[in-house]
């Protein structure tokens, strides 16, 4: 299998890569072409793209039944919406100046795309958890969605416009003071580079309010405890000494409950095997890495279940799978989901084509400091979709923004903003990127002033959301 490839690897290191002195001076010379300042404008184009036109382009093909609950789940405000319309936002950035250094973007860096999970070696670490719309562009683009979802989520907690313009500063900042940082450090230490959940419970006790603190003990204690064994409490039951998944529509539908005219058409239905589980697992099995193929085989498929995903996923298949291993309670979850086109594709040059659940699972390794050992992938038998595989709720957890207070808030988008800038130095010339920033506040400032007015816009789009279902253009399902 050809590696995939997405950055110059000349630019990174190599022979024939420049000093990082040169780069850095490279990146700073490059403030003549795009000033620091330019960053800070936002005002939507005369011609811009209804918002709500591109999330209804977005549906087609997803599974039409499960729609409403998407802009249901959206209505609910303003940083919901943004959380389902990365879209829309990639439109919207595509006419945003950029410096020109190319990363591997997550593509969907708000601020509900980090969190809490388990390494392989079982530590719990902290980390953006979210590839579905990775792809090579501009570092600016995943920078400026961070910050604006700060300035969003800043308003639900009742923050005023300056405090929301001071946290996005506040992401800048810090986010140019880790990159100078990670520009500095010798290559594997930036690779090797971790948050780990000890070291978020300590920034919590230094910088947060006793709220705060408390919140991140709770949440991070609540993440160890979501082990694999109390996953099957919740979701799956034991009838006539048979394990399977338990019933509840329309969040979680047995596959041998589902009615599959929904999204199959007879044709699709006829071409539709008794054993196309058993031929997704195999092609699962042979993208994996030959030690953890071996791990696996070990194990086989008891049932699985359609599930209903995140705001932004809703509407796109999501299965889990019920696996049982050689003892007789011996049992692992992992999670199928869907992969599509990147949202930033159309915005981007264009590159050789790639499996798009291949894409997602590739940026997952290169930009987290540790992945999931099951990452893996497939390609459907019927519709020729492609899936790709991790496990499901194994010590996963993630910090509600919503309900925090502004110190406990200011320190959250801190670790959010460090987190993002070592991926971007994992994937990217952390040299040229850093050079380019400076020490000034300039970039900084112009990141905050960016944000709030596209919180702005956030707020416009979702209000024409509003509209567009009470005047019945758009179904919507509250409450799911």
């Amino acid at each position: 299998m050809e590696p995939m490839k997405f950055t110059n690897i000349s630019i990174l290191g190599g022979k024939d890569a420049a000093p990082r002195s040169e780069r850095k001076a490279a990146g700073k010379a490059l403030r003549k072409q795009v000033p620091l300042e330019s960053h800070g404008v936002w005002k939507p184009a005369q011609d811009r793209p209804d918002p709500l036109s591109l999330l209804q382009a977005q549906d087609e093909g997803r599974l039409q039944h499960l729609l409403p609950i998407k802009y249901g789940r959206m209505l609910a405000s303003p940083f919901a919406f943004l959380r389902g319309s990365a879209v829309v936002m990639a439109a919207d950035l595509a006419a945003t100046p950029v410096m020109g250094i190319q990363t591997l973007l997550c593509g969907d860096a708000h601020l509900a795309n980090f969190g809490l999970f388990a390494t392989p070696e079982r530590k719990l670490v902290f980390d953006i958890n979210d590839f579905d719309e990775a792809f090579p562009g501009p570092w600016e683009w995943d920078l400026k969605r961070l910050a604006t979802s700060a300035a969003v989520a800043g308003r639900e907690i009742g923050l005023s416009r300056k405090a929301c313009r001071d946290i996005a500063v506040t992401i800048s900042r810090n986010y140019s003071d880790a990159m100078k940082r990670f520009s500095e450090m010798h290559t594997l230490n930036v690779w090797y580079y971790t948050v780990d959940a000890d070291a978020i419970l300590e920034v919590f006790q230094l910088s947060s309010s006793e709220k705060g603190k408390r919140t991140a003990e709770k949440t991070i204690a609540k993440a160890r405890s979501k082990t694999q064994e109390r996953t099957l409490e919740q979701l799956t039951a034991v009838e006539n000494g048979h394990r399977h998944i338990i019933s509840n529509p329309p969040l979680l539908v047995p596959m041998h409950e589902m009615d599959f005219s929904q999204f199959l058409n007879p044709d699709e239905l006829k071409r539709m095997s008794d054993d196309f589980v058993e031929d997704a697992w195999s092609q699962y099995l042979e993208s994996l890495p030959d030690e953890r193929r071996f791990l696996l085989l070990r194990f086989h498929i008891l049932d699985s279940a359609l599930r209903v995903g995140g705001v932004g996923s809703v509407g796109t298949r999501c299965f889990i799978a019920l696996l049982q291993g050689g003892a007789e309670d011996e049992f692992l979850m992992l999670q199928l989901k869907e992969a599509g086109r990147s949202v930033l594709e159309d915005y981007v040059p264009k590159r050789p084509h790639v499996q798009p659940a291949r894409r997602v699972v590739t940026a997952q390794r290169l930009m987290q400091a540790a992945s999931d050992m099951f990452l893996g992938w497939h390609t459907g038998q019927v519709k020729q979709v492609d899936y790709y595989w991790r496990q499901f709720k194994d010590m996963k957890g993630s910090f509600d923004v919503t309900n925090m207070d502004k110190s406990s808030f200011r320190v959250y988008v801190t670790v959010c903003s460090w987190c993002l800038a070592r991926a971007h130095a994992r994937t990217s010339d952390a040299s040229s990127i850093s050079g380019y920033l400076g020490s000034g506040k300039s970039f900084a400032e112009a990141i905050g002033d960016f944000a709030v007015a596209y919180a702005d816009q956030t707020v416009r789009d979702h209000q024409a959301l509003v509209e567009a279902v009470r005047s019945g253009r758009i179904q919507a399902k509250t409450g799911i």
